[in-house]
This record gives structure tokens, C-alpha cells and sequence, in this order.
């Protein structure tokens, strides 16, 4: 899904310039704010965006999509664009990320640690195993001996949110960011073990960019003051 900001200049006339990022989905509320930012200082400039799974975004790319900037929310889908010849020098990591488990409000199932989503009867939605979340969650399972049995798979870390939100689950793993978005829509749930399971999430001007100086205007947003203000505030860790 492709989601942009305003990008108009005042008069209604078309951009002089479109900055195209290829963003991890739970990158969204942050990286929409920066995006922003980086048009109201430079009137003319539409910067739009394409939240998807991680692995996801690495095939549009691999498939020949165009974009000026790749932020991944773990370094091997990252890995996967640089041996691929898609990344114009190094990555740069700028946040990290833990998982956590939510609920419908209220927690009708009583889940109450990691091991509780094995028990029967639960229903329990993750990301697929090559989505940077579904790594993570397979990593748990792994160091706790735990072994899940999800009713779902989903693509994105946002999907797995939206079967909570919309009551198709009984818990599902997201990232904290995830869970702190979603606000009363659903009931976290944390757990020790999730810091075994610490996603790093990387950045990187792709190679022979439309916009290199706005993409490396972006990557200087991300990695500065304001992005690690909005990130932080967001539940990321900044490096």
C-alpha cells in the first residue's frame, strides 16, 4: 500500500520533486510525521511512501519498483537489498524494536506470558516467518521451547494488529510501537523473554536514486534530533 503526504506547494501546482521510501508498516506514524517535516522545508517536495512487510518491500525492489530510500525492520531483508546490488553505501541503523503480546481490551483469554499462547483453545495470530516480526517470533520460540500453533500468518506486523483490533484473534505478537499505537483498541501483554528477540531496523539510499540529496535529507531527519525525539516517543529504541 502506497500512502503519501500533501507534497503540494501552496498554489496547488504540481511537485517539482518526489522522494519514493520503501518503509517497514510499523515504520508508518513515525516515518508519515518525518515525511511532513521534510516538505514543509522544502516547498515542492511530495515525499510518499510504501509501508509493507520488510521482505515484501525487498521483492518489489529485487522486481525492478522504483524508490529513493529502503528502511527494513530488520538487518537481513536489509542484507538481501545490499547483495542484491539495490543499496548506494552504508546502511545505518536508527531504532530498534521489541515484541510484545496484545489482546482484544480486556484480555478475554486471561493470556498472561509467551507460554500461554500454546495453550489450547487460544487463538493466536504472528507474522510469517520471513517477515522481520515473524523471525522474531520464531527466535522466541526457539529460546523458550515454546511451540505456537497461530490460526494466521499474516504479511505485515499490522495485520497481525488488525486481527486483534477487529476481534478475530484471541492475542497476537506485535512490536511495542505497535501496541502503544493501537492504544485502548487492544490490551498488552509483556514478557521477559521478548528481549531475546530485539529487531534492529537499518536505513539506506538506494543505488542511483531519483532524489539523492532529499534522500540523504531524509536518512539526516531519521538519524537526527527530531527523528530520534519521534521514534523514542514512539516506543523505539535509538541507538
Amino acid at each position: 500500500m502506497t500512502a503519501g503526504c500533501s507534497g503540494l506547494p501552496p498554489d496547488g501546482a504540481s511537485p517539482t520533486a518526489e522522494l519514493m521510501v520503501f518503509a517497514a508498516g510499523s515504520l508508518r506514524s513515525v516515518f508519515t510525521d518525518l515525511g511532513a517535516q521534510l516538505e514543509d522545508v522544502e516547498p515542492g517536495t511530495s515525499v510518499r511512501f510504501n509501508f509493507a512487510g520488510s521482505s515484501d518491500l525487498v521483492a518489489q525492489l529485487t522486481q525492478g519498483a522504483p524508490a529513493d530510500l529502503f528502511a527494513s525492520a530488520d538487518p537481513q531483508n536489509m542484507t538481501r537489498a545490499v547483495d542484491a546490488g539495490l543499496v548506494d553505501g552504508e546502511p545505518v541503523v536508527f531504532a530498534a524494536n521489541t515484541l510484545t503480546i496484545v489482546t482484544p481490551p480486556g484480555n478475554p483469554k486471561g493470556v498472561a506470558s509467551f507460554a500461554d499462547l500454546a495453550e489450547p483453545g487460544t487463538s493466536v495470530v504472528v507474522c510469517a516467518p520471513q517477515v522481520p516480526c515473524g523471525a522474531a517470533a520464531e527466535k522466541l520460540e526457539q529460546d523458550t521451547g515454546v511451540t505456537l500453533t497461530p490460526v494466521s500468518e499474516e504479511s505485515s506486523v499490522t495485520d497481525v494488529l488488525g486481527k486483534i483490533t477487529s476481534g478475530q484473534a484471541d492475542a497476537g505478537l506485535v512490536y511495542v510501537t505497535d501496541a502503544r499505537l493501537a492504544g485502548d483498541q487492544v490490551t498488552e501483554v509483556s514478557f521477559p523473554e521478548s528481549a531475546g528477540a530485539r529487531n534492529s531496523y537499518p536505513i539506506a539510499v538506494l543505488e542511483a536514486p531519483d532524489q539523492p540529496e532529499l534522500a540523504r535529507q531524509f536518512v539526516d531527519l531519521v538519524t537526527g534530533p527530531t527523528g530520534r525525539r519521534l521514534l523514542a516517543e514512539a516506543g523505539f529504541a535509538v541507538p
